[in-house]
């Protein structure tokens, strides 16, 4: 509950997204990590996947590959990902849809387009965001938790300007149903013109803002961040985030969570604590006891 005690936290810092390739060749645009900026304790990575249209026969996604010792969150925006694993789960998340994997102690994974969107072609657009696991947690056993559209709790602001949905956290008296090992926010704020909104924060989380549509205005001083652009966040412990005076709604992610403050060794998608983990990794991965994905003649 915000209280006239509440400190507004500031935007600190900008950054613009740079694009580059990923798995077989689709584009993200990406925040962190980027030149000069290895992370935002406790986010590893923040990837937005287009928007983008494909034609018939045209979409690609990331063919199998591992992780270790962090958890990702997909957000599905837009289009349909078929996803598959070493664990043998297998499943379709299309939009509006979140997963949550934790890697733990090693997987292999598919994030693949759906088969109908590779026959009939259509628009992607959606978030993997990587959240660090502390080292008590590295190898902890695989899991998953997947929400369909309709089970993720969305809000909206008493004039109805502001409208949100919950990954996680809380916010207009909505509270998320999925549960991360990191203490995180993560939501997807839709801010109209004249959308004046502050939101509590936990003071002991790092905070920062993504603006993938539009223009926001954020914190006291209403500093403007544009699209592509990623604002991290002074300390305080609420968030005020308005739209822009006139003109198309802004589109943001708001994230936040407990720094880890642990030593980090990272290696493409390992990222453990010590090198001589990482190397464990790498071993175990190519040696086969992280798995491989069974398929059958049907799917393959």
């Amino acid at each position: 509950m915000l209280t006239s005690m509440s400190t507004i936290r500031e935007v600190a810092r900008t950054v613009t997204a740079h694009r580059q390739h990923e798995g077989a060749g689709f584009i993200v645009r990406r925040p962190v990590p980027t030149a000069g900026l290895e992370l935002v304790d406790p986010f590893l990575l923040i990837d937005e996947l287009g928007p983008i249209e494909y034609g018939p026969g045209e979409a690609i996604g990331a063919p199998d590959h591992p992780h270790r010792g962090f958890e990702t969150v997909s957000y599905i925006l837009e289009g349909q990902v078929f996803h598959e694993d070493s664990a043998g789960h297998r499943g379709t998340i299309g939009p509006g849809d979140v997963q949550l994997m934790t890697a733990g102690a090693g997987i292999v994974h598919s994030e693949m387009p759906s088969p109908a969107l590779r026959d009939r072609g259509g628009r992607v657009h959606g978030f993997q965001v990587w959240v660090n696991l502390p080292a008590r947690l590295k190898m902890t056993r695989p899991r998953y938790q997947e929400v369909t559209a309709a089970r993720l709790p969305v809000a909206t602001s008493a004039d109805e300007l502001a409208r949100v949905t919950i990954i996680a956290g809380e916010a207009l008296g909505a509270r998320a149903v999925i549960d991360t090992h990191t203490p995180i926010v993560y939501q997807d704020w839709t801010l109209a013109p004249g959308a004046d909104v502050t939101v509590d924060v936990p003071a002991d989380h790092d905070a920062l803002v993504y603006v993938f549509g539009g223009a926001a205005q954020l914190g006291a001083q209403g500093r403007v961040v544009r699209d592509g652009q990623m604002a991290i966040l002074g300390a305080g412990d609420a968030v005020r985030l308005r739209g822009p005076d006139s003109g198309e709604a802004a589109r943001l992610l708001l994230l936040a969570g407990r720094p880890i403050r642990e030593p980090i060794a990272r290696h493409g998608p390992f990222v453990m604590n010590t090198r001589a983990e990482l190397v464990t990794a790498v071993e175990d991965f190519r040696s086969g006891r992280m798995g491989e994905i069974t398929r059958t003649a049907a799917r393959s």
